[in-house]
């Protein structure tokens, strides 16, 4: 089985900063793209960042300027530094992973759990 992780969240006043870790773990072959989404109350999940295993990444307009995705390859963990933190980019981030398993010969997307980030005013 394969396993994604998350951690790091909390609530932070407006201006203050996060830092979230994700951590991929158990069968792996082979970990591809790993990045962050996020849900809001009442809306629909929406890309926040995601890396390359090479480094090249890609942002929610959102959070450009602001958030700045990473990676440790050997560790199978990204994480995601969230600066200057504003009320709306309160959300549950969701770390996703598309990761080939040992067990088959092609890739899968896997999800964490989810972990809240509340950003107060």
């Amino acid at each position: 089985q394969v396993h994604v992780v998350e951690s790091g969240g909390g609530s932070v006043q407006a201006g203050g900063s996060l830092r979230l870790s994700c951590t991929a773990s158990g069968k792996i072959f082979s970990v591809d793209i790993m990045g962050w989404y996020r849900q809001a109350p009442g809306k629909q999940r929406e890309l926040v960042a995601i890396i390359t295993p090479g480094g090249t990444t890609n942002y929610g307009d959102s959070v450009k300027g602001r958030f700045t995705v990473s990676r440790d390859n050997p560790k199978n963990t990204v994480y995601l530094q969230m600066n200057s933190l504003k009320p709306e980019d309160t959300a549950v981030y969701f770390c996703k992973a598309w990761i080939q398993a040992t067990d088959r010969g092609y890739q899968a997307d896997y999800w964490g759990q989810g972990t809240q980030v509340t950003v107060s005013s």
